[in-house]
C-alpha cells in the first residue's frame, strides 16, 4: 500500500510527511531516508545517526473511518508491527517498552513517532520511525543497541530487507486494525501488544509531561492505549496517556 519515496538525507522524514499530507499526499505515501539531520523523537528528543547506519521512515495513514478516540492506537499498533519485523529480517526478538520504544537485549533499538497533521482532506497520522540498522557500538548513544551489533551482521542489503518488512508488517496490522473499526480487542492488536510488552508487571515510574511522576506496578494496558500503573494508594490503578517510562525492577 506504500508509495515510497527514497532520499539520501532530509531534515526530518516526518515534517517532510507531513507536508506532503497538506498537499493532498494520499494514504500511503512514504519517505524513507538513511540520513536525517533533524530527526525527533517522542517528547520532542533529538534522534541521529551517521549517515548510511539507521533508517528514518515515516508513512502517512488516513484513517477517516476510524472513530479519532481510537487513533492513540497507532503508535502501539506501530510498535508490534516493527517487533514483527525485526523478527523477519533479522531472526531476533524484540520486546516493547510502552508506549513503543523497540528495545532488543536490554537496548533501544527504534523509537517511534505519531504525530496528527490537519490536512484540507481532513485530519491524518505519521507514523515515523527510527530504527538503528548498521551502527557499531562506538557509534550508538548511551543505552542504543543496532541489528548489527546484536546479529554481527552488517550487509549491504541489509536496509532494504528491513524496510520491506516494516512496510509489509505495518501495512498489515493497519489494514486489520482498520477493517476492525480501530477496536483494539476485535482486531487481536491488544492481545498483541500486551504479549510483546516489557513494561507489564515491572515497578515503573512514569515522569508526566508537567513534572509530576507516577510510581507503582505497571498491571496492564486499558481500552484507550493508556498504562494502566497500581500505586501505593488504595484506589483504582493510575492510567498514564503521556510520559517518559522507566523500569525499575528486572522482569
Amino acid at each position: 500500500m506504500w508509495t515510497i519515496h527514497r532520499i539520501a538525507t532530509t531534515g526530518s522524514t516526518n515534517a517532510d510527511v507531513a507536508a506532503a499530507a497538506r498537499d493532498g499526499a494520499a494514504e500511503g505515501y512514504a519517505v524513507v531516508a538513511q540520513h536525517q539531520s533533524a530527526g525527533r523523537g517522542r517528547l520532542d528528543r533529538r534522534w541521529e545517526a551517521p549517515p548510511g547506519t539507521a533508517l528514518a521512515m515515516s508513512f502517512l495513514l488516513r484513517p477517516d473511518d476510524v472513530p479519532v478516540a481510537r487513533w492513540p492506537w497507532l503508535p502501539l499498533l506501530a510498535g508490534v508491527a516493527v517487533v514483527e519485523a525485526v523478527r523477519l529480517a533479522a531472526g531476533v526478538d524484540a520486546v516493547l517498552k510502552w508506549p513503543n520504544d523497540v528495545l532488543l537485549d536490554g537496548g533501544k533499538l527504534a523509537g517511534i513517532l505519531t504525530e496528527r497533521v490537519d490536512t484540507p482532506a481532513g485530519p491524518a497520522a505519521v507514523v515515523g520511525i527510527g530504527l538503528n540498522v548498521a551502527q557499531t557500538a562506538d557509534q550508538l548513544p548511551p543505552g542504543g543497541v543496532s541489528m548489527g551489533v546484536v546479529t554481527g551482521e552488517f550487509e549491504q542489503d541489509t536496509d532494504a530487507v528491513v524496510l520491506d518488512a516494516v512496510g509489509d508488517r505495518l501495512a498489515a496490522r493497519y489494514e486489520g486494525w482498520r477493517a476492525a473499526g480501530g477496536d483494539p480487542l476485535a482486531s487481536g492488536l491488544a492481545e498483541d501488544y500486551t504479549r510483546r510488552c516489557d513494561t507489564l508487571g515491572r515497578d515503573v515510574r512514569a515522569e508526566l509531561p508537567g513534572g509530576d511522576a507516577v510510581e507503582g506496578l505497571a498491571t496492564g494496558i486499558d481500552d484507550s492505549g493508556r498504562l494502566l500503573i497500581a500505586t501505593a494508594a488504595a484506589g483504582d490503578p493510575v492510567a498514564v496517556g503521556a510520559g517518559d517510562v522507566v523500569h525499575l525492577r528486572p522482569r
